[in-house]
């Protein structure tokens, strides 16, 4: 197996091992998806969020947008509002209980990034630079090629 199939591999094992060991997290956030979730931090993290700008943040269509987060009203933890100098457009925000399963997440993510820290604290900084510079390429790489599936 060559270098670049070795990468490949295993970052498909990191995603998929950190995937079963954070299963706490689907216990504590029992009833919401993944996907549900991370909309609720976009939301919580966002000035004045919309479908549009939630639809291009996970690369979906505004129609999916637009469903979850209606089913996210629907489960009372996002509501809509709008400004009163733009009475088109519609935004969203958490609602208490929104906020509480936001929390949740967040802490969970602090408990996971402790957990993970011996790792982190082992790489130097020139080795997290050729990381982090890696992960820009690949990604500018795959932001043309979406853009290119896009235009077709």
């Amino acid at each position: 197996m060559d270098k670049e199939e070795r990468l490949r591999t295993g970052a498909r094992e990191l995603y998929k091992k950190m995937g079963w060991i954070n299963k706490k997290m689907e216990v504590s956030l029992k009833g919401y998806t993944s996907s549900e979730v991370h909309c609720l931090e976009y939301i919580e993290n966002t000035v004045d969020p919309n479908v549009t700008k939630l639809a291009d943040f996970f690369y979906m269509t505004r129609g999916a947008m637009s469903k979850m987060t209606k089913k996210l009203m629907k489960k009372g933890v996002v509501e809509s509002y709008q400004k009163p100098d733009n009475k088109k457009e519609i935004y969203f925000r958490l609602t208490k209980k929104g906020k509480e399963v936001y929390s949740i997440h967040e802490e969970l993510h602090q408990e996971f990034h402790d957990r993970d820290k011996i790792v982190f604290d082992q790489i130097t900084d020139e080795q997290f630079d050729n990381i982090l510079q890696f992960i820009e390429s690949y990604n500018q790489h795959l932001d043309k090629e979406i853009q290119k599936q896009k235009n077709q």
